[in-house]
């Protein structure tokens, strides 16, 4: 499975959620769980996001499909970046190293 970081930023109907039903947040982890995604950690944030998710999935659109249905319910706005592994990172680089360019 590949493993992705999200930043989340709550929009105002979210802070409100939140405010209202700070459990509110943890149904909705339920809900990306049962997309296909699992939250390996997640922390609230202080500054420009709100909180940010490590996840895995096994592919790019089924975290794709979790993001758009996120934005859908108007409560949060999730940024996902692909996370590669550094050791992977680097295997790929060497054995790259002969490449003339």
């Amino acid at each position: 499975m590949a493993c992705y970081l999200q930043l989340v930023v709550l929009t105002d109907k979210g802070r409100r959620n939140f405010e209202e039903n700070p459990e509110w947040i943890k149904e909705l982890n339920k809900d990306i769980e049962l997309m296909g995604v699992k939250i390996l950690t997640q922390y609230a944030l202080l500054g420009q996001f709100d909180f940010v998710n490590i996840v895995e999935a096994p592919s790019d659109e089924t975290v794709a499909k979790v993001a758009i249905r996120l934005s859908a319910t108007g409560t949060v706005q999730p940024m996902t970046l692909p996370a590669i592994p550094l050791d992977k990172l680097i295997e790929t680089l060497k054995k790259d190293q002969h490449t003339p360019w």
